[in-house]
């Protein structure tokens, strides 16, 4: 028989390939592999004979498993500061790390946490994720045990990873780890550590990192190609800075195995694959976390009019772990970190782009799934009809864009350059909707937000 985790979301293009699955698994039964749109995927090796259901208890995307509020609460609930779409906090920053800003993708707070955590022995390793020289792997997870080593792994990396196998290995190490991820990772963990006493053990800390979308392989090999380097590539840096740009227009470079080498800024193309959704899996679209509401401590990118126009990169932090809490106030009053409270609404003013991703045209994908009768994973938001067309047509559009993007790659075996004239046709036909639809809502704001003034001036003119 089929494991429930193969049966129940692989199936149903649920999986976002975090491998808690595999690691948990007590027959190991399953292993992670490439899917044909470059996404990890867990497979069976051997039949599942046990059927504990394990594999699909620690799933971020299962059905009936604790959700965010229900960890947070268990986690967080003596915080007295909770914010609807953060979750519980004991405080926020904003700042940088001078010693690891330059590497950092923003300010480096995460990586100076992380080596810090290091060097004070609060934990004996920590788990990041590391370059790798394969071209069918280009990153991976790794456990790291000394502060060059978390030196070398900073920088973003959006390109699939998974857990299983540092997860597995931890299990039979001694010492306690701090371990970074993406909220649907973060949250797995922690329903893995509920069930597994091992992890729960040696896990003892969880850093999270702001997530608008993951990206499958298939980006990276998009990405290269409008740099004018073409696969198998042997290295990739994805938030290059320059002086000379904002640190919103971060560029990305990469190296063929040939030594060809590629570059490409934001605005010159990877903006577009981007906002688009282009080769992002499925389960994104049913994810409701924007700030890692299970993670002791959030970083993220301030995008923030203050701080985005310096190319060096700025960090917001959200914190919930009282330990971590006072490591950074330590590390302000010796002037080893640059920081100093913001607001939480800043916080939340800074990721406005996922808020509405993950609120608003969440709740209308789970409207438009209940009416197609297309099953959809239980979230916090509910489904939500929109009243705004214009809205309602560019959330259609780049789902189909999402979609195609995913299938049009993985379909084309032909050599590169044909391969990427035929996927830029399809997608210029659904940029070329979204840009007749923003036109035509361009034109109708001017008369719409004067109806709405006039309705305002009646309904106050009829209460008077």
């Amino acid at each position: 028989m089929k494991s429930f985790v193969i049966r129940e979301i692989v199936e149903n293009d649920l999986c976002i390939g975090c491998g808690l699955c595999v690691a948990i698994c007590p027959s190991n039964t399953l292993e992670m592999e490439w899917n044909r749109f470059g996404e990890y995927n867990p497979v069976e090796k051997l039949t599942c004979e046990k059927e504990c259901g394990l594999c699909l208890k620690v799933c971020p995307f299962a059905d009936g498993n604790e959700n965010e509020d229900c960890i947070g609460k268990s986690l967080f609930g003596s915080i007295p500061r909770i914010f609807p779409e953060t979750g519980y906090y004991l405080d926020s920053f904003v700042g940088y790390s001078p010693e690891t800003r330059e590497r950092g993708s923003s300010g480096g707070m995460a990586t100076w946490l992380l080596s810090t955590l290091l060097k004070k022995g609060i934990v004996e390793y920590v788990i990041a994720v590391v370059p790798n020289n394969d071209p069918d792997k280009l990153f991976k997870y790794a456990i790291l045990t000394d502060s060059k080593s978390v030196l070398d792994s900073s920088g973003s990396a959006y390109y699939p990873v998974e857990l299983s196998g540092v997860l597995k290995e931890i299990q039979d190490k001694s010492g306690t780890c701090a371990i970074i991820g993406v909220p649907c990772f973060i949250k797995a963990i922690r329903l893995a550590t509920q069930k597994n006493t091992k992890l729960n053990k040696r896990i003892s800390l969880t850093i999270g990192l702001v997530c608008g979308q993951l990206k499958s392989k298939h980006y990276t090999e998009y990405i290269s190609a409008l740099s004018g380097v073409y696969e198998p590539l042997q290295k990739v840096f994805f938030r290059g800075k320059s002086p000379d740009k904002s640190a919103g227009n971060y560029y990305f470079s990469c190296t063929s195995k040939k030594g060809d080498k590629g570059k490409i800024f934001w605005d010159e193309g990877v903006a577009e694959a981007w906002v688009n959704r282009w080769f992002t899996p499925n389960a994104c679209n049913y994810c409701d976390d924007i700030f890692a509401e299970c993670a002791d401590v959030t970083f993220m990118d301030a995008w923030l009019s203050d701080y985005s126009k310096n190319y060096k990169g700025t960090s917001l932090v959200l914190v919930r772990s009282v330990q971590i809490h006072n490591m950074i106030v330590d590390g302000i009053k010796s002037e080893e970190i640059s920081l100093k409270i913001i607001p939480v609404q800043k916080i939340n003013e800074s990721q406005s782009g996922g808020i509405e991703e993950k609120r608003i045209n969440l709740a209308y994908r789970l409207y438009l799934n209940k009416c197609a009768g297309i099953f959809s994973p239980q979230k916090r938001i509910k489904p939500m009809k929109i009243i705004n067309i214009f809205r309602k047509k560019k959330i259609i559009i780049t789902n189909q864009m999402q979609l195609s993007s995913r299938n049009i790659w993985a379909e084309q075996h032909n050599n590169e350059i044909s391969k990427m004239k035929k996927f830029r046709d399809q997608m210029n036909y659904y940029l070329a909707q979204l840009s007749r639809w923003n036109r035509i809502a361009s034109t109708c704001e001017l008369p719409l937000n004067c109806i709405r003034k006039i309705r305002r001036e009646i309904r106050i003119f009829l209460h008077e």
